[in-house]
């Protein structure tokens, strides 16, 4: 067994396997190399979204958000990677993406679908401050102003997994917009058991449900207890709706 410069083992690894880890830094830093991984991303998520037609029950995206526009929707970390292929022609949408570098390829994935891209962190902090979330915020609130309907997710990154943070309801609170809690599934899918938030690859060749939960308003003078009210009934409308979800595509009664 050798050791590489770094002191990690190297062990009886293939030369695939050595190549890829002295090939993959270099590789996470380039623009093109970013570039060409989105626009591949981009088409296999048309793909899966394209060959799992809805389920019955399944609703209508289009029709919720007309209904309630401007909006902002609602989703869980590990279940929202299908998301953009569902955002209905026409519909002018910002999301909010972390500022970290493992989340730049999802900003440009949402760019190459049409989202207007906000970096930032939606996080713990009731106000949205810090990793840029004040900033993140204030541009989702403009984006609101301006008619657009918004995409957030719920849950903190590296947090709690389906715990809705406080960033999505205090932008509920200063927009007077409502939260439109929503959940996608699809029948086949692989399901990242070791990731932190069990991340759900979608497949194709199978059926697809969306879930839209009823709208969810927060009172421009909800104090503490108001919000943290509001931050739970966030996190059961969503789970609510993904159990819904997934009731619909795998054929549950």
């Amino acid at each position: 067994m050798s050791t590489n410069v770094s002191g990690r083992r190297t062990g009886n690894a293939s030369p695939a396997k050595r190549l890829w880890r002295r090939i993959r830094k270099p590789l996470a830093e380039s623009r093109l190399s970013k570039n060409i991984l989105a626009a591949l991303l981009t088409t296999v998520i048309r793909f899966v979204k394209k060959t799992n037609p809805p389920a019955a029950g399944s609703h209508d995206v289009a029709a919720h958000l007309r209904e309630n526009a401007p909006s902002i929707t609602a989703l869980w970390h590990g279940q929202h990677l299908l998301s953009p292929a569902f955002n209905p022609p026409g519909n002018r949408v910002a999301a909010m993406v972390s500022r970290s570098a493992d989340a730049e390829l999802n900003a440009l994935v949402l760019e190459r679908f049409g989202f207007i891209v906000a970096r930032g962190s939606g996080g713990r902090e009731s106000s949205g401050n810090g990793k840029g979330g004040a900033r993140a915020l204030i541009a989702l609130k403009r984006a609101l102003d301006d008619g657009s309907n918004v995409a957030m997710i719920a849950d903190v990154p590296h947090g709690t997994p389906r715990q809705s943070g406080l960033g999505i309801v205090t932008l509920a609170r200063i927009s007077g917009r409502p939260i439109l809690p929503m959940a996608m599934a699809t029948s086949r899918r692989k399901v990242l058991e070791r990731s932190w938030d069990k991340t759900v690859i979608n497949l194709p060749f199978g059926r697809s449900a969306i879930i839209v939960g009823e709208p969810i308003f927060v009172p421009a003078d909800a104090d503490d207890d108001e919000m943290e009210r509001k931050r739970r009934e966030v996190t059961d409308a969503l789970n609510r709706a993904t159990q819904e979800a997934y009731r619909l595509v795998d054929g549950v009664q």
